[in-house]
């Protein structure tokens, strides 16, 4: 029986519920955060417990020790958390090529950061939940302790990095992580179970000390101990310093909604200043050639910008505020011709994973993500805790002439991305779109469905979606209509179609019904996604 075979067409329609509801990319987080719920916790609770067993049950995508950032909505304000971890203070480019590397390498020890997950389940269980994080974390406990079977999408993706791990990770250094996720000599197979009892145990330290082990404790040395022994940077000291930090989140105005983004260091703000761009051009019209080609034109134009100039604030040479303003988005939208562009970053004025969302109804909700970075991370995992480190410094400019260049203590640009959209002060909730450089990609097309054409929280994000890649090349999905194509190949673009829609992001939304309250729910068509409903 082959579980990815579907050659029928189906269809998922939008989930309502009253209560509570949580979105994922995998069916048992969804039940593990509304299972805490009805133990008496809110979304936000809901939100930790959801991400904790999104370690254990899809850990092809995140991990205990990756990065988070979240947007929570309590109490009628908006709230941001970047739990984003610096790179070491011992680290800088000369370090790493006396190496012997060139640029900053994918996988191995060099490119691990520190990681911020745990400290944003402590953060905030600590800020807005009503039970203790060890309670949170429960359900991921016993989802290691007694195995789970893998779910269709899940198995593809562990199957394909064992395949790959296999003949490159040869090193002794990577050993732990095929004890780990290979323990027979093989990837578990769709439907077989798989248990990790490091996980299980590093989850309940991390819950029984809020996380502090993590960072100044027992972990915290085996950690630092394993990452040192092979020859990396990540300290004892660069663990124990680490804080997250809450921050004021970003907005732009489209079409009488407030879209919501974290700012600097993270590319959320690349999706704003594409709608910015976006909203200066032609009016919408659905299933057209010429609003299509001005969304990739607008897009590629923020992300050349973002990427070039989207670094720690302080080091940006131009101002988040001024790649928000409006002199800004009608300048780029002036360069958007007809036919496609090649896309040259913007000359500066003289004088740059998984996801989750929650909702209660009380009227929190949380847009939540998190990641190890490319899959299982660096590859790296400390032996017997089931924690797999991040390679989120693989991002860093060894040029000393990049805005992010690497630095010791520095956050590099961040792909992963929450959302949350209000209209008039009043929430209408998260949303979000995984998958590296497609996530501001995939929240721009989300936004514009919702917004310019209507579709519900389903529709949205089943529509066939786009990707710029680089110069004039745009990947489409299998379904994505011919015509279109067609039409966007003779405005120049270079348009290729995928073989299937994995490389376009997988998302999550929730809407709030302000005069009801009641809530309405799309989950990821293109993964093993759930919608958990109370």
């Amino acid at each position: 029986m082959d579980y990815l075979q579907h050659p029928f067409e189906s269809k998922r329609h939008t989930v309502f519920s009253k209560k509570g509801m949580v979105a994922t990319s995998q069916p048992l987080a969804a039940q593990a955060g509304i299972e805490v719920m009805q133990k008496g916790g809110n979304a936000i609770d809901a939100a930790i417990a959801a991400a904790a067993a999104l370690t254990v049950v899809e850990p092809t995508s995140n991990g205990i020790g990756g990065d988070a950032f979240a947007l929570v909505w309590v109490k009628d304000k908006l709230h941001g958390l970047n739990s984003s971890g610096p790179a070491p203070q011992s680290i800088s480019p000369e370090a790493v090529k006396a190496l012997g590397h060139e640029k900053m390498p994918v996988h191995g020890v060099v490119p691990i950061t520190v990681p911020g997950a745990p400290a944003a389940w402590a953060e905030l269980s600590r800020k807005f939940g009503k039970l203790p994080l060890a309670e949170a974390l429960k359900p991921a406990i016993r989802y290691a302790e007694e195995g789970y079977p893998l779910t269709p999408i899940l198995g593809k993706y562990w199957k394909l990095a064992y395949d790959k791990f296999k003949t490159s990770f040869t090193a002794e250094e990577y050993q732990a992580w095929f004890d780990t996720f290979a323990p027979n000599g093989k990837a578990p197979e769709i439907g077989e179970m798989w248990t990790s009892p490091g996980h299980a145990s590093t989850l309940k330290e991390i819950g029984e000390t809020d996380a502090r082990s993590f960072y100044e404790g027992a972990l915290a040395e085996k950690i630092a101990d394993y990452v040192q022994k092979h020859n990396g940077f990540l300290s004892k000291e660069d663990l124990a310093a680490y804080q997250p930090e809450w921050v004021e989140p970003v907005s732009a105005n489209y079409r009488g909604y407030d879209v919501w983004e974290i700012p600097p260091n993270g590319q959320g703000m690349v999706a704003l200043m594409a709608l910015n761009i976006f909203k200066n051009l032609n009016e919408p019209k659905w299933q057209s050639a010429e609003t299509y080609h001005e969304q990739i034109e607008a897009m590629k134009l923020a992300f050349t910008d973002g990427k070039e100039f989207i670094t720690e604030p302080a080091e940006m040479p131009v101002s988040a505020e001024h790649l928000l303003s409006d002199e800004y988005a009608k300048k780029r939208a002036e360069t958007v011709g007809e036919t496609a562009s090649h896309p040259e970053p913007y000359e500066l004025p003289k004088g740059g994973t998984v996801y989750l969302s929650a909702a209660d109804e009380e009227g929190n909700m949380i847009s939540y993500i998190q990641s190890n970075y490319m899959g299982f991370g660096s590859g790296i995992v400390v032996p017997g805790t089931g924690i797999g480190l991040q390679n989120r410094g693989a991002d860093f400019s060894l040029d000393p002439g990049h805005p992010n260049v690497l630095r010791g203590g520095k956050r590099t640009y961040h792909t992963i991305i929450p959302g949350f959209l209000s209209k008039d002060g009043k929430a209408v909730g998260p949303f979000g779109v995984m998958g590296g450089y497609m996530q501001p990609q995939g929240h721009f097309q989300v936004v514009a469905n919702t917004i310019d054409f209507l579709l519900n929280p389903q529709a949205a994000l089943d529509a066939p979606r786009w990707q710029w890649m680089e110069g004039k090349t745009v990947l489409v999905e299998p379904h994505f209509p011919n015509y279109l194509a067609q039409a966007l190949a003779r405005k120049g673009h270079q348009i290729q179609v995928a073989t299937d829609g994995g490389a376009f992001g997988r998302g999550q939304i929730i809407w709030r019904n302000p005069e009801t309250g009641v809530l309405s729910g799309g989950t990821e068509s293109r993964t093993d996604g759930a919608v958990a409903a109370w």
